[in-house]
């Protein structure tokens, strides 16, 4: 489908407070477009994926493509969102002889120009003291470039900047889109919580995980929860760990921060396969997986208990001085996924100005600093030729599992009943 010519008196409604959403209202009205972003909440908005007390903050990837893009947004974290970046390093890890992802990711450093070290157990621990575990099997690199990001307050000065960009914002019932209103190859209104309709001359979908509730995204995306832990350390505890990278074990997905400062909040989760929340579905013929419609996610504090052992297992293998600390808070956190980890960002084959951008696949925070301009090239038609080939939206019938090579852990499963009723 031909890119439409929109014109910029015309307004754009953009679905979804988050990180697509807000980076791409703030880039369009930058550009001159009038803006109007719909959500549940004012940004950031707490249970959504984008909105924490940290994300990982990294040019490390096995594609190419997607390191250069890191190089780019780290430009922005060093200068404008430098209050909210942590430069603590990355120690990423295997527990394979050979790891292809990580292997893919230490080539791409180097021809960018970056210098990693090679580290195995002796010089983590000399070089990180407080990781005590046996770490015999694991070998891999440290990018002292990489770090973290203060999420909540980086969406939080995204948002300040929409508003003073003249971006428009309506939240609440009057801003929860329950539907779209379709009328031949148009999407012509929003409907709301309220029962109220919103007409729309170009709408934005940028709802990630809970986008399968709007429209069939027909097999290309598929939306997956990951466990989250956090715990709380006293001052000293987390005096110990305050030198440490990230660090992540690619062979099981596990990762970890270090401690926040000043509230000494010790963070992990795993970049897995995920759990499905499935749900029956009004607008289509097959259960969907999503988020539930009308529930908080920061309210449950719940995770699957495989999920549980397999973040202190993690924990254990590093810093096993830490492994009987309970968790202070659990939380599940959703991920859009796609086949191959790419995003979908595309004009929908099926309504002409309807604009998809989701399938954050878990990597997408980190290009916060200029993932707007990214996308507003495709809305405009001004994407490369490789941008528009890998964040096309399309349809498939093969099923999501492998994702970029990054993932790690047991393969995707649906929560059980007995599950689903904790959350």
């Amino acid at each position: 489908m031909p890119t439409p010519v929109i014109s910029k008196s015309e307004r754009v409604t953009i679905v979804g407070a988050g990180l697509f959403g807000l980076t791409t209202a703030l880039e369009l009205a930058q550009r001159g477009y009038n803006v109007l972003v719909l959500d549940r909440d004012l940004p950031p908005v707490l249970d959504g994926s984008s909105v924490d007390i940290s994300r990982v903050i990294r040019p490390d990837y096995a594609d190419e493509f997607y390191t250069k893009m890191g190089l780019e947004a780290m430009q922005g974290w060093e200068e404008e969102f430098a209050p909210f970046f942590h430069r603590s390093g990355l120690l990423c890890v295997a527990q394979d002889n050979t790891h292809a992802y990580l292997e893919e990711s230490r080539e791409n450093l180097e021809k960018m120009g970056l210098r990693v070290e090679s580290l195995e157990e002796e010089e983590i621990k000399k070089r990180y003291p407080a990781v005590q575990g046996d770490l015999k099997s694991i070998r891999g690199y440290i990018n002292p470039i990489s770090g973290w990001a203060d999420a909540k307050q980086s969406i939080q000065e995204v948002a300040r900047k929409c508003v003073l960009a003249g971006v428009s914002f309506v939240v609440g019932a009057e801003g929860t889109v329950s539907s779209l209103i379709k009328d031949g190859d148009k999407v012509i209104a929003l409907k709301t919580s309220t029962g109220a309709f919103l007409r729309s001359h170009v709408t934005i979908l940028a709802t990630g995980a809970r986008t399968p509730h709007l429209i069939d995204m027909d097999n290309v995306s598929i939306s997956t929860s990951q466990p989250v832990g956090f715990i709380q350390l006293t001052e000293k505890e987390a005096e110990e760990l305050k030198s440490c990278p990230v660090i992540i074990n690619l062979s099981t997905g596990w990762f970890i921060f270090p401690p926040t400062p000043k509230t000494h909040i010790l963070k992990m989760a795993r970049h897995g396969y995920g759990y499905e929340v499935s749900q029956p579905s009004s607008s289509l013929r097959r259960p969907l997986s999503a988020p539930r419609l009308g529930l908080s996610n920061i309210k449950s504090a719940f995770l699957p208990a495989d999920a549980e052992l397999a973040l202190k297992d993690g924990l254990s293998t590093f810093f096993p001085q830490f492994k009987d600390k309970e968790f202070s808070n659990r939380r599940l956190c959703w991920y859009s996924d796609t086949p191959k980890g790419d995003f979908i960002v595309d004009y929908h084959y099926d309504f002409k100005n309807l604009f998809i951008a989701t399938g954050d696949s878990g990597h997408a925070f980190k290009f916060l600093p200029v993932l707007g301009r990214y996308v507003a090239d495709s809305f405009e038609g001004k994407a490369s030729e490789t941008q528009k080939k890998k964040w096309k939206l399309g349809r498939s019938s093969a099923p999501i599992s492998r994702g970029d090579g990054s993932r790690g852990g047991p393969p995707r499963r649906a929560l059980n009943a007995e599950e689903l009723s904790r959350l």
